[in-house]
């Protein structure tokens, strides 16, 4: 069984050096770091990680609790945290929480006893958290907490607005926006906010409709869609709050015989791959998702090493024009 020598003998560093690589101490070159793990995975080095635990009071691991495995937008999400996890030496503890308060905090309780080093929290549940009062790093991504713990977003009530501006610009009169969850705090109702900004600005007239807990949970809006639409001919402009919901306005349209973009103009929102994956192709709100898990990971493992982190980071966002508006 390869030991810690061997590591620094096959790539020419000293013990100390490779100590220092994998437990994230002091400055190490991008260069150095992957030189070590290059030797690790040759002599298939599997470093102790509870002595290291022991001696850290932390493992070199991240917690995130997600509340939608399935959703596009958290998957890419998880995929983009892991990635800048393992750049810093870093592994990831993933939970689901299906968006259950109780659910967070069993999961952070986990995370605590398999002593993390900070936990990365995409909250549905805003209001009822007192994740402030933990013992460990924490980040939320997409929730905002007054007086609670650091946050990274993105700009949603910019994406509202550059969405309404869009379809208004395309030459739509009667707009319908798929907002967030009813009596829930979302990301999605800065987007409303947004978009009725410049809808009351312009004197576009426009119709506000909230998805329920049941939807988001199990991702399905055909009946809500097709309610929506039967109710009112007139909607030539739909903006839904995520890609996800985008895709199946675009299903609900083509069974009812509306045609996307000529007689109804749509526009998603994060701009993950299943926006260009559809027929056409759907016009979106990009969301920074690379960068946001990158600035997330960052400030977790800041926040580990007890350095001060700014309390909320908004990042921007662009709109991306596809076939669905053209």
């Amino acid at each position: 069984m390869a030991t810690l020598k061997d590591v620094a003998a096959r790539c020419g560093l000293t013990v100390t050096t490779v100590s220092r690589v994998l437990n994230n101490r002091g400055y190490i070159s991008d260069k150095t770091r992957s030189k070590v793990y290059a030797a690790m995975e040759e002599l298939n080095y599997q470093p102790n990680e509870v002595a290291r635990s022991l001696s850290k009071k932390s493992t070199n691991t991240i917690g995130v609790i997600m509340p939608h495995i399935r959703h596009p937008y958290f998957s890419e999400m998880i995929s983009n945290i892991e990635n800048a996890a393992s750049k810093k030496g870093y592994k990831i503890l993933l939970a689901n929480s299906k968006g259950a308060d109780h659910k967070e905090k069993e999961y952070l309780d986990m995370c605590t006893s398999n002593r993390v080093a900070g936990v990365i929290v995409f909250s549905s549940t805003v209001k009822g958290l007192e994740f402030a009062n933990s013992n460990i790093p924490l980040i939320t991504v997409e929730r905002f907490v007054e007086n609670g713990t650091a946050a990274v977003e993105c700009d949603n009530e910019q994406g509202g607005m550059l969405a309404a501006e869009a379809l208004i610009k395309s030459g739509c009169k009667h707009l319908l926006i798929i907002s967030g969850v009813s009596k829930s705090v979302m990301p999605a109702d800065d987007r409303l906010k947004g978009f009725a900004k410049v809808c009351e600005e312009r004197g576009v007239v426009y119709k506000a409709v909230s998805t329920s807990m049941n939807q988001y949970n199990n991702l399905e809006y055909h009946a809500l869609l097709t309610g929506e639409l039967k109710l009112d001919n007139e909607i030539d402009g739909i903006f839904a709050s995520s890609d996800l919901i985008a895709a199946q306005v675009l299903q609900v349209c083509r069974k009812m015989g509306k045609r996307v973009p000529e007689d109804i103009k749509l526009i998603g929102f994060d701009d993950v791959l299943l926006s260009r994956l559809t027929t056409p192709p759907i016009s979106t709100i990009h969301q920074p998702i690379k960068e946001m898990a990158e600035m997330a990971v960052d400030l977790v493992i800041s926040s580990s090493e007890g350095k001060v982190v700014p309390k909320r980071t908004i990042l921007p966002v662009s709109y991306i024009e596809r076939e669905s508006t053209k």
